[in-house]
């Protein structure tokens, strides 16, 4: 089997994908049995900065060179071979947010990340002028809302990116966008599988009165279709890959994609009536339609899969931060005692803790908000605990609130989905690092959504592997007619999965504490009101 890999290492019958999420780089290389033969990954976060959100460049160029050295000495230890080339490579990367760049390919204002949510405004007048829902992480509401504050940077846009667009740039010099992810910087057309002509007209005449030196379609990215090639490492791309200089360039590239993308890749997800949920720092649901939405709905993001099928998205800022911040609290109290904590062990074990509380969380209330949140109308975050004398406080109920809260904000953007606007879900397939515990994560989202959730034995891969998945399918696209075809024929069909069906107690249990969480929204709101943090509110 060795010297079966280190063959297909050699002659580059691999596909490499690197995603750039939310706390962490990872790179995956696989074979063209789609299996992961090598990874790395380099751990980051986010900071606050002048009131936004944001990853430096430094940041982000050191990451991605320590990602994929990771995985290549992964590579020699395993297989006795330095890495040279692949047969293809695929970046994504948190989806949204705002990098804009001058004529000169300088970054006119740091990184603005989707957990913003100061674009309020733009958000809402382009939502009035499209008739189509504009949420506030897109990267049309935060250039807009540059322009409503009238920063200097405007005038000198030449190209607004996303972040996987941004690296796609940086190494092939290619200006596109696969049509995932460009449906989250402005609407898409399903019909021309490009941005809506229209709205794009209508955007526009909007500014018109700013005489900017550009117009919108000259800014945006190129949008391209899942399959399609989108350029090949450059010699200067490679060696900022792979310092070393070992990397060959002429390696071709996929279209990037966003990290909704590559979840809807990872989990099988592209059929209409599927769906799948990605946990992490933030949580998003993405399900496939079968027809147009009835209504603009603020809670309802409509982007598309990576073939340009309509997706309607709920997304909520806050997922796992709050939820790490107490494990970590637990584990500095555990060495305390004098004992040695293995992560993997202290979140199996309180993660299974949730099992044994009352099915509503023992009255406990939490709101893992670290960023506002968009559907409950938050501007700011603030984490908060509550609970009454009568609550019944204990390690399980504690446990089940806070894994409960992860998906509150989500729960009320899906409802709107099913018991609106009458969505026929089959299935929902989830992923995210909350799945490695079995059973529990995948519990608590079942009695959430009240929909069979699955959990396949490649749940760990994630995004990174998605967008290998589709950097193979660049180059598979002759034999398969379409990428729903080439997932279910070629990628998963001896995949095996755990789906588990939403228990009765559990489902009435979720919907007491949604009552609970929506009634207490009024708390938290008076924590942002006047919680100071830092001298400000």
């Amino acid at each position: 089997m060795d010297q079966a890999i280190r063959q297909a290492i050699e002659q580059g019958e691999t596909s490499l994908g690197i995603e750039l999420g939310s706390t962490r780089i990872k790179a995956v290389l696989i074979n063209r049995r789609f299996e992961t033969i090598a990874s790395g990954s380099y751990e980051w976060e986010n900071q606050l900065v002048d009131g936004y959100w944001t990853y430096s460049l430094e940041d982000i160029l050191n990451g991605l060179p320590a990602a994929y050295q990771e995985m290549k000495q992964d590579i020699e230890q395993k297989y006795s071979i330095k890495l040279r080339t692949v047969g293809s490579i695929g970046f994504s990367a948190m989806m949204h947010g705002y990098m804009a760049f001058d004529r000169e390919g300088e970054l006119l204002v740091p990184f603005r990340t989707w957990r913003n949510a100061n674009t309020g405004d733009a958000a809402k007048a382009l939502t009035e002028l499209f008739q189509f829902n504009i949420p506030e992480r897109w990267s049309i509401a935060h250039l807009y809302q540059a322009i409503l504050n009238q920063e200097d940077h405007v005038p000198r846009v030449d190209f607004i990116t996303t972040l996987a667009g941004y690296i796609h740039w940086l190494l092939t010099g290619e200006k596109s966008l696969g049509i995932g992810d460009a449906s989250g910087m402005f609407p898409i057309d399903e019909g021309a599988g490009n941005y809506h002509a229209g709205m794009v007209q209508q955007f526009d005449k909007l500014v018109a009165n700013q005489s900017y030196p550009w117009k919108l379609a000259q800014i945006l990215p190129q949008v391209r279709l899942a399959g399609e090639r989108a350029g090949e490492l450059t010699a200067a791309g490679a060696k900022l890959l792979d310092p070393a200089g070992d990397l060959l360039a002429g390696i071709p590239l996929c279209a990037p994609e966003g990290d909704a993308g590559t979840g809807m890749v990872a989990t099988n997800s592209v059929r209409k009536r599927t769906g799948n949920i990605s946990v992490g720092t933030s949580v998003f649901a993405m399900i496939v339609l079968e027809k147009d939405l009835t209504a603009v709905y603020p809670e309802i993001d409509m982007v598309t899969t990576p073939d340009g099928s309509p997706v309607g998205m709920v997304h909520a800022n806050n997922c796992s931060s709050d939820i790490n911040a107490w494990m970590g609290l637990f584990r500095e109290f555990y060495e305390a005692m004098g004992q040695k904590a293995n992560p993997d062990e202290l979140f199996g074990v309180l993660f299974n803790k949730a099992l044994e509380a009352d099915p509503d969380g023992g009255g406990l209330l939490s709101y893992g908000y670290y960023s506002g949140e968009n559907i409950t109308g938050m501007s700011k975050g603030r984490p908060l605990f509550v609970r009454s004398p009568e609550s019944r406080f204990n390690l399980a109920n504690f446990m089940r609130v806070h894994l409960f809260t992860a998906f509150g904000a989500l729960k009320i953007g899906m409802d709107i989905l099913t018991k609106k606007e009458h969505v026929a879900i089959d299935s929902i397939l989830a992923h995210g690092g909350l799945f490695k515990t079995p059973v529990v994560g995948q519990r608590m989202v079942a009695a959430a959504l009240n929909v069979p959730v699955s959990v396949m034995d490649n749940a760990g891969e994630g995004g990174a592997w998605g967008m290998a998945i589709l950097a193979s399918y660049m180059l598979n696209r002759g034999q398969a007619e379409n990428l729903d075809h080439f997932l279910a024929s070629e990628v998963f069909k001896d995949v095996a999965g755990q789906q588990l069906q939403p228990e009765a107690a559990d489902v009435k249990g979720f919907e007491l504490f949604l009552e609970r969480y929506t009634r207490g929204l009024a708390i938290e709101q008076a924590a942002v009101d006047h919680l100071v943090e830092n001298g400000r509110a």
